[in-house]
């Protein structure tokens, strides 16, 4: 697959500790953007998928993949590739796109909808400078949606992901 860069240690792409993947190529070229080096898909270089679950594997505190791009949805087999390896180490998976969820999903690409199934949570849509915002968790500007995909996949529309209470398993004794 063509890559433009990893990082093993993101905490900005997703929750927890990431192992984050940005494809090289994208053809959104939004105004704005904060990879725009990844927009040229002859630019980067090639990585392996054994490769790049050798570096995801190293660090046993990695808490799962994010793909980001560039366009991950591109290269959608070597990421749907990569992305199942991820989930047979435990690890779940983010993907970023500038696509819609719905227009992937109208693709109807096998590859595609390959990559959907092992995708956890989707940020979808393109980045709007206009709506960007620090405040936006996950997301560069306010239009992106962050979907639950398992969710969406089985109630066949879009859901939003919500990020689970992380005091909820913590609970006050009735009085």
């Amino acid at each position: 697959m063509r890559i433009a860069n990893v990082v093993s240690d993101s905490i900005v792409d997703g929750p927890g500790l990431r192992f984050t993947v940005f494809t090289q190529g994208c053809p959104h070229h939004c105004p704005g953007c904060h990879n725009p080096d990844t927009h040229d898909p002859a630019g980067g270089r090639e990585a392996t998928v054994e490769e790049l679950e050798a570096q995801m594997t190293a660090n046993p505190l990695t808490d799962g993949l994010t793909l980001s791009g560039g366009e991950p949805f591109d290269q959608a087999g070597e990421c749907a590739a990569l992305a199942a390896r991820a989930k047979a180490n435990g690890l779940n998976v983010w993907a970023y796109t500038g696509y819609r969820y719905e227009a992937l999903l109208e693709k109807g690409s096998p590859e595609v909808l390959d990559l959907l199934e092992q995708v956890d949570v989707l940020v979808d849509g393109p980045f709007v400078e206009g709506l960007k915002s620090y405040d936006a968790l996950f997301r560069g500007s306010t239009n992106q949606r962050l979907i639950d995909v398992p969710k969406s996949r089985g109630l066949g529309r879009a859901v939003l992901w919500s990020r689970p209470d992380p005091l909820a398993h913590f609970t006050r004794p009735e009085s």
